[in-house]
């Protein structure tokens, strides 16, 4: 497995324990898994060349900023996924 793919299957792993944990209303795990996935996001957009994925990585970042809610939650439920079908 490539560099690339460990970067986006773990920034995707985290996304989706932060939806998780905003459905399970713990406000404190979602920020810890925020931190994380902004820490792999970071790391896959200096390693990525592929404007598809750079493109879906910054949208990433935008919501990763924002509240955490039903939409952060749903929103990274779906780039979780994209980022998993686009790293096979």
């Amino acid at each position: 497995m490539t560099k690339e793919k460990i970067l986006l299957q773990s920034l995707a792993s985290d996304l989706k324990r932060i939806t998780l944990s905003i459905q399970r209303d713990s406000s404190a795990s979602a920020e810890r898994f925020s931190n994380e996935a902004k820490r792999w996001l970071g790391e896959a957009a200096q390693q990525v060349d592929d404007q598809a994925i750079k493109s879906l990585l910054q949208r990433i970042d935008r919501v990763l900023q924002g509240e955490n809610d039903l939409k952060k939650a749903e929103d990274c439920l779906m780039y979780s996924t994209l980022l998993q079908n686009k790293s096979i």
